[in-house]
């Protein structure tokens, strides 16, 4: 579409695998992009062949518009999402303590294990039953790295 003349916003976020040999970047919504076009200039036939696609998404023969501002806001997400995980998750160790700040288990400390596969998952342990550490798995979003209070 590019190619053609047509601003394209394909939706990514940068990732930190597991893997090392896994993507780095993944597409935040699989197997769909944003094409800004004038439909009733262009017709539908151009992108309903589009290589690699299943077409356009239509309601009956009526192209689905999506607004700019929700565009703009969901630009806006990608790049806090990744500034978030990349401010929270870099530098984290095993042993790191945390606190979980919001959720079902707001207000326990946890200690970090791992980074899951994904975004923004890690798993916790935490400390319910005496010296017993129950592994969890959490959003990254749901810890903080300071003290309550």
């Amino acid at each position: 579409m590019r190619q053609k003349g047509f601003p394209v916003f394909y939706p990514r976020l940068r990732v930190r695998p597991v893997n090392p040999r896994a993507r780095k970047v993944l597409p935040y919504f699989p197997g769909y992009m944003f094409v800004q076009a004038d439909i009733a200039t262009t017709g539908l036939g151009l992108f309903q062949w589009m290589p690699n696609a299943l077409g356009l998404v239509c309601f009956g023969q009526e192209a689905a518009a999506v607004p700019e501002p929700l565009i703009a806001g969901l630009r806006k997400r990608l790049e806090e999402a990744s500034e978030t995980e990349a401010k929270f998750l870099f530098g984290l160790r095993p042993g790191d303590r945390l606190w979980i700040k919001s959720g079902p288990l707001a207000g326990y400390e946890a200690v970090f294990d791992s980074r899951l596969p994904g975004r923004d998952r890690v798993r916790v342990l935490l400390s319910l039953l005496q010296d017993r550490r129950i592994p969890v798995e959490l959003s990254a979003e749901l810890l903080d790295r300071t003290t309550r209070g």
